[in-house]
């Protein structure tokens, strides 16, 4: 997966609280496993008209200011209900890489671990503090520094935000369970090898 190191972006804005997976991608979707082509179905029943199938212009993400953003600013419990991996790989087709709420669900939160997603959760004055900078569209655009946990705004503040050690070192170096299991693959060689010449029954 892509190395996520410093993200300099336009903010979109989405105070809704509760957003589930199915409203991020609807169950429809999910026929498929590749992870390329899920981006202009992301919130797809918020963004299209089920009569038409045309874009809902006042869609947050169908706004001209909006259409390159690659950070969300969100409400709080973002990505509840089903464990839909799609979800995260809505987002990312999209080019959102990341996520600022107060809260995530949990199965939601790691699965934006595994797919080069960074979610952050900050105090509410500081996400609304991030949700007026995104309201200003693509003039305003945010900084966010994964080595040094800061964000930085349009007007020069600087928001610090907290992130589990392991997980800040698969991002820097793009690495999901599948990375982190090749940077060991001498020694699961060697494994294999001696295994073979001790044990040739298994």
């Amino acid at each position: 997966m892509d190395k996520f190191t410093v993200l300099t972006g336009v903010a979109a804005p989405l105070p809704i609280r509760n957003v589930d997976t199915d409203m991020i991608i609807p169950k429809q979707f999910l026929k498929t496993i590749k992870r390329t082509g899920l981006g202009k179905s992301l919130f797809y029943e918020m963004r299209y008209d089920p009569e038409t199938g045309k874009e809902i212009p006042d869609f947050v993400l169908n706004k001209p200011q909006y259409r390159d953003a690659t950070i969300l600013v969100a409400g709080d419990n973002f990505g509840c209900g089903s464990s839909r991996e799609h979800a995260p790989w809505a987002l990312l087709d999209f080019g959102i890489r990341c996520v600022i709420a107060t809260d995530f669900a949990d199965i939601f939160y790691n699965n934006c671990f595994q797919n080069g997603i960074l979610p952050i959760k900050l105090p509410q004055s500081d996400v609304d503090k991030l949700m007026d900078d995104a309201n200003r569209g693509a003039n305003a655009k945010i900084t966010i520094d994964l080595e040094k946990q800061e964000i930085s705004g349009p007007d020069g503040g600087v928001i610090k935000f907290e992130i589990d050690p392991f997980r800040k070192h698969c991002l820097l170096n793009g690495l999901d369970n599948i990375g982190l299991t090749l940077e060991k693959g001498k020694q699961i060689s060697s494994f294999e090898t001696s295994t073979a010449s001790t044990r040739p029954w298994l």
